[in-house]
């Protein structure tokens, strides 16, 4: 047994030196609330010591419902980091711009204990601006650099580099920008590939120690393969206790050696005897005019359920486009807010979304 170490998400130094005792074996490492006012968050049903083989527990972030709590081994973190590195063509330097309570986060300080680099880290408990980011990369040193976003943060990113020449720069420096926590916009990716930043695709979650595809393409390791329409992922990477194989809740194709994922088997709706998934709906109607962000969830009818979107942009856009996927999209409810709920992660709060629409 080891001691399980508490570090409040707002003191991301400590955390840091606390990755190198959780790497070399001493001590396990749980990430908990920000700390407030000089006090610790109270944290429910955490042992002082663990069994020898956890290195931290880390929890989803509990987009669909409750957040779990989730045991990663040293080994397996080692594993995604190295796996990671191989694919991006080395270590490197990191900038963190996302909640360390969470395996993006916490992966992009473990990730620089293993490659020996000063990671810049921003203030993750302050809002998201690009004017931050780009500050921060403006202090990067190191030939290799990287860092791990979320679509949001992407898209923010991109509304600045499209007038200022300086910002896409240091943009472009990045050997790659990791893009995860959900379906991507295709539109923004494809806008800054188009401009020379090189974004890397990765899906995976907490259970597989992170991301573990990157571009459609398994990490070294790690076996992807489909049960049933489902997603099931093996390999060193996977957390405690899962077995040799952990069956996801994603949807996804395998051609070629290359992963697609379809999406969430929980975002799938069935109205009036048709199946529509949310998240497709997700991508078609974040391409319509006027859409800045947008998240769909499903409102009960007297059809079973119906689409409902939550979004942020012009009044006057028209959704009816949305048919052509299925007439099961044809949205129920549409309301516009001025910013999406969301989660410490960045991922949208689908929980708050689904209570707005029911209002």
């Amino acid at each position: 047994m080891k001691p399980l170490r508490l570090i409040p998400a707002n003191d991301t130094f400590r955390a840091l030196s606390s990755c190198i005792e959780m790497l070399d074996g001493k001590i396990a490492l749980y990430i908990t609330d920000p700390e407030l006012n000089g006090l610790m968050p109270e944290v429910n049903r955490l042992p002082d010591q663990v069994p020898d083989d956890v290195a931290l527990i880390v929890e989803s972030s509990g987009s669909t419902g409750t957040p779990k709590r989730i045991e990663l081994s040293a080994a397996a973190l080692r594993a995604s980091a190295e796996a990671s590195a191989k694919h991006l063509g080395g270590s490197g330097q990191w900038l963190l711009a996302l909640p360390i309570r969470f395996i993006a986060g916490i992966n992009v300080l473990v990730r620089s204990v293993i490659a020996d680099t000063q990671p810049i880290m921003m203030n993750a408990q302050l809002p998201f601006t690009a004017d931050a980011f780009f500050r921060a990369a403006s202090l990067m040193t190191e030939p290799k650099r990287f860092t791990s976003l979320v679509p949001a943060q992407l898209s923010r990113l991109l509304d600045a580099v499209r007038t200022d020449a300086y910002s896409l720069s240091l943009l472009r420096r990045f050997d790659a920008v990791l893009l995860g926590g959900q379906m991507p916009d295709e539109k923004v990716v494809a806008e800054l590939r188009e401009l020379g930043v090189n974004i890397v695709i990765s899906y995976g979650m907490s259970e597989t120690g992170g991301g573990c595809v990157y571009d459609s393409v398994p990490l070294d390791g790690v076996g992807v393969s489909i049960r049933d329409g489902r997603i099931a992922i093996s390999g060193p990477t996977l957390a405690n206790g899962l077995g040799a194989e952990f069956l996801t809740n994603d949807l996804g194709e395998m051609v070629a050696g290359k992963l697609t994922v379809l999406g969430r088997a929980d975002r799938v709706l069935i109205s009036g005897g048709h199946k529509v998934s949310l998240e497709a709906v997700e991508q078609l109607a974040s391409q319509l005019a006027g859409v800045v962000e947008i998240a769909a969830a499903a409102v009960a009818t007297s059809w079973g359920e119906s689409v409902g979107l939550v979004y942020v942009g012009s009044p006057e856009v028209d959704f009816g486009i949305l048919e052509e996927l299925s007439i099961a999209a044809k949205p129920h409810r549409v309301l516009q807010v001025q910013a999406l709920p969301r989660l410490q992660s960045g991922k949208p709060d689908l929980v708050a979304i689904r209570a707005l629409l029911s209002e």
